[in-house]
């Protein structure tokens, strides 16, 4: 791991903190060590994407956009929740809309994943239902079942 030292840092308002202080570079090299070859090599990841593509129930390039695309789409309809909640945006129509929008792009590449493994997206939502409906017995949301899950349910 990176060295580390402490530097002592002022703040105003809660008197003297002490900060970590990070050698960049070597943290730059301590990722790369920590990073897998097909991440930090692209003739590795063609490879792997290779392999993968000889897979049974698996469509690596619409896999692929789907896992990109959702993580995107998600992203753009959080900061649409992140703007009303922190910073003041407001709550109307047009808001409303454009979260309506990027809910149909998050659909459209669900859909995709749903291609890209070979599963009917019904049975996907019937296999949640089956999940949740063993995690809360009784049918409602319980915190204690969400912290202590049974061994198996991702």
């Amino acid at each position: 791991y990176p060295e580390r030292s402490f530097q002592r840092k002022s703040n105003h308002s809660k008197g003297i903190l002490m900060t970590p202080k990070i050698d960049l570079n070597k943290y730059q090299d301590f990722v790369q060590a920590v990073t897998s070859e097909a991440s930090n090599d692209t003739t590795a990841m063609i490879r792997r994407l290779q392999e993968l593509d000889n897979e049974p129930n698996l469509n690596i390039s619409l896999l692929m956009t789907a896992a990109v695309g959702l993580a995107s789409e998600g992203g753009e309809f959080d900061e649409i929740v992140k703007k009303m909640v922190f910073q003041g945006k407001p709550f109307n129509e047009e808001n409303r809309f454009h979260m309506k929008r990027e809910l149909g792009d998050i659909i459209w590449y669900w859909i995709n994943a749903c291609r890209a493994l070979g599963y009917d997206p019904n049975e996907v939502i019937a296999e949640n239902v089956t999940k949740l409906e063993s995690r809360y017995p009784g049918g409602k949301f319980d915190a204690f079942y969400s912290e202590n899950r049974k061994e198996g349910d991702l």
